[in-house]
């Protein structure tokens, strides 16, 4: 596969046999209370209990193993708000390759610090004012380095795409096929990869997108068949999933394949939170709450009485914001 192709769903299978032993099968939970909510029966994939607690190992580790031994020897760059810098941070560390990650200053401090403890370089930069793609390009030419994209990248999507194969194996073990998942979308890497994955098992499954409201890029681009960019400087909670538009690799693949886009308000992603907690015992954050909030207060009408995968993508919330949306 060479880093311009699309992924396909073989490439998706041998990236989740490539990762076994690298990365943890998240477990499946559900939740009558959860159902009652949402008017539907719910399957939750808990990638929020991945390693470095979110999906982002997964096509990071894939891509770093594409590496010659050269470029093992001159490291890695990469761009992000947090979970990629984690994952790349983790599987730099795993193959003993040097990493530097170019993070926004306002990024969460539990991402900040777990990029740390792993041993990668970080490099801060100004959301409004510089470009992190400029800053990471210059980085790589100066160190000679391998840029991991965060999404638009054939091994990446391949490697989150694992997650739907294990989902795929999960509910067929359980004798369950599911009418539909909902996954959050940012660049797409994670849903696009999901639904190669998953649609090895049941072609027939809707996937649908899960945003905020007001970044709801692939909602709109799904609605009139074309990419569509989201305001500069367009805020919310979910500081994980907000990326200005779909990736080329990604609209690519999701404009055919996924059934449309649900949003929901940083209000309603709180209470899922909150509900996620309650009922589910488990530590989500915002961008990783995503699809609970929508599969519980935007529904579409058509998964409605019927079996819901929900994919629950990371649990890094900086605890002084987790505090904050409970006590709110």
């Amino acid at each position: 596969m060479s880093l311009g192709a699309l992924p396909t769903s073989e490439d998706v299978l041998d990236a989740a046999r490539r990762l076994h032993g690298h990365v943890l099968r998240t477990p499946v939970l559900r939740n009558d209370a959860l159902d009652e909510v949402a008017g539907a029966k719910l399957w939750f994939k808990c990638e929020n209990l991945q390693v470095t607690g979110s999906f982002k190992i997964r096509g990071a580790t894939n891509r770093l193993l594409q590496l010659s031994p050269e470029e093992r020897k001159n490291g890695v760059v990469a761009f992000s708000s947090g979970n990629h810098a984690q994952g790349v941070a983790r599987a730099a560390k795993n193959f003993r390759m040097p990493a530097l990650i170019v993070m926004p200053s306002d990024a969460p401090a539990i991402k900040v610090e777990g990029v740390r403890r792993d041993g990668a370089e970080i490099r801060l930069y100004d959301r409004d004012s510089e470009s992190r793609e400029e800053i990471a390009a210059e980085e790589t030419k100066k160190r000679g380095a391998t840029l991991v994209p965060s999404f638009d990248d054939p091994y990446i999507i391949a490697g989150q795409g694992s997650a739907g194969v294990e989902f795929g194996q999960q509910m067929r073990d359980a004798n369950t096929p599911l009418d539909h998942i909902i996954c959050c979308a940012g660049g797409g890497g994670l849903i696009t990869g999901l639904a190669l994955g998953y649609r090895h098992f049941d072609p027939d499954v809707a996937i649908w997108t899960a945003e905020p409201e007001a970044h709801d890029d692939w909602r709109r681009s799904l609605a009139a068949d074309r990419i569509e960019v989201n305001a500069p400087g367009t805020r919310s909670i979910c500081d994980a999933i907000l990326t200005p538009s779909p990736g080329d690799l990604t609209w690519a693949l999701g404009r055919d394949s996924l059934a449309g886009g649900c949003a929901v308000g940083d209000n309603q992603i709180e209470e899922a939170m909150r509900l996620a907690f309650r009922h589910l015992k488990l530590v989500v954050e915002p961008g990783g709450a995503a699809a609970l909030a929508c599969a519980l207060f935007d529904l579409p009408e058509a998964a409605k009485g019927k079996s819901v995968g929900v994919v629950l993508s990371g649990g890094n919330v900086d605890p002084a914001q987790y505090a904050r949306i409970f006590a709110g």
